[in-house]
């Protein structure tokens, strides 16, 4: 009779474990959608005002950075759809969001450039060592997502 009941009870924790992780997922999903409404919105906000003022060269880096933030909760965002979904981690969309951010940071380093000449040259030194740490990272990303696609197809979730 005992043997009986411990599968059950088992079972009955592990169903309140999901609930809990469901609850968590659904906040986080929410959390991070408003997140990323407001990072639109502000970032149309600045590049409005940065074509009004004529800057749209300098602005538009600025707006360029905030929209690929975007595209990383939005990754971020897929990631936790598939585990409320599917109860799995998917590895995919964390490549793809370490991609974004990599390419973020090299976006931004040679948008400073000019800025970075003028600091000196062990400023710019440094920034081409990071410039150069991130084409590697990069590379590598690209080819385990590469490798994450031919290896298995389950790796590549379907978006709903």
């Amino acid at each position: 009779m005992r043997s009986g009941r411990a599968p059950a009870l088992r079972e009955r924790i592990a169903q309140s474990f999901t609930q809990v992780e469901d609850v968590l997922y659904i906040g986080l999903g929410v959390m991070l959608a408003i997140g990323a409404v407001a990072l639109l919105l502000n970032a149309g906000f600045h590049f409005a005002r940065s074509l009004l003022a004529g800057a749209i060269g300098t602005g538009f880096i600025a707006v360029l950075d905030q929209l690929l933030l975007i595209l990383m909760i939005i990754e971020i965002l897929y990631t936790v759809q598939v585990s409320f979904r599917e109860h799995l981690l998917v590895p995919e969309p964390f490549v793809l969001v370490a991609m974004i951010a990599a390419v973020r940071r090299i976006l931004v380093i040679t948008a400073e450039f000019g800025t970075l000449m003028e600091q000196g040259e062990s400023a710019f030194r440094f920034a081409l060592i990071e410039l150069a740490l991130l084409t590697v990272m990069t590379g590598v990303l690209v080819a385990c997502l590469v490798g994450l696609r031919k290896r298995d197809k389950a790796a590549v979730a379907e978006r709903a």
